[in-house]
């Protein structure tokens, strides 16, 4: 198994302080993977990946780097899907883990919602992101490190 590490699909991310505290205590390195240049901590544990500003194209460095032993944050069903049949574990920023029996229906559910869009049916956005969001986020982040770590 690879040792572990948080791939952070970082452009529209609001949990990054919180991946930085979880990260830091377990002492597990994170990559920041954005289209642009975000500032990040200076920290050894903490790298930077400005990709091209090419569609899905931080998507695309994230599903080539993930695999088991890596935990790839992102709300991005479809790059949770491709993450998760790399071998890595995926949890949303909102602290939802996605997992191989959860991607077919969220991936499902997506399509769907598209559709309903396209087809000029207003249908509503995610809620606001919450403290209750955070919180969950964290102990959901922290769980997947602990469970990497046993192995």
């Amino acid at each position: 198994m690879n040792a572990p590490r948080i791939l952070v699909d970082a452009d529209a991310c609001p949990v990054k302080d919180e991946i930085y505290k979880v990260a830091f205590r377990h002492e597990v390195p994170v990559v920041i993977v954005s289209n642009s240049w975000l500032r990040i901590p200076a920290y050894p544990l903490v790298s930077r990946e400005v990709v091209s500003d090419s569609f899905d194209a931080a998507d695309d460095w994230i599903a080539e780097h993930a695999s088991r032993g890596t935990v790839v944050v992102t709300a991005d069903i479809l790059l949770a899907d491709r993450c998760i049949k790399a071998g890595g574990s995926v949890i949303s920023p909102s602290g939802k883990p996605f997992t191989a029996n959860s991607i077919g229906s969220a991936v499902a559910t997506r399509a769907i919602m598209a559709d309903l869009r396209a087809g000029g049916d207003i249908v509503g956005g995610p809620a606001p992101f919450s403290k209750a969001d955070r919180s969950r986020f964290l102990s959901a982040l922290d769980e997947a490190l602990v469970r990497l770590k046993r192995g």
